[in-house]
């Protein structure tokens, strides 16, 4: 797995849309006290669920790889010439 530039940027981004996306598919909305690793494992298995990204292995899913698919995932939605590409 190669490091994306700008990996935590666009995890930030992921995270607020990936948020809105899960509210507007009936998820109550995160909590301020929910730890941020809950958050990434919720959204990257919801998108997984809805076949927006292809799941790692089983024996691959850790945090750091969850982080880095979210990056994936923005990063091909953010339109042409986004300042983080």
């Amino acid at each position: 797995m190669k490091k994306l530039k700008n990996e935590s940027a666009l995890l930030k981004i992921a995270l607020s849309v990936g948020e809105k996306y899960a509210i507007n598919r009936g998820y109550s909305s995160f909590k301020a006290t929910d730890a941020s690793k809950q958050k990434i494992e919720a959204l990257y298995r919801l998108l997984v669920q809805d076949k927006m990204v292809h799941p790692l292995p089983e024996d691959q899913e850790g945090l750091l790889d969850m982080k880095h698919k979210l990056a994936l995932w923005i990063q091909k939605k953010l339109p042409e010439g986004h300042e983080l590409l």
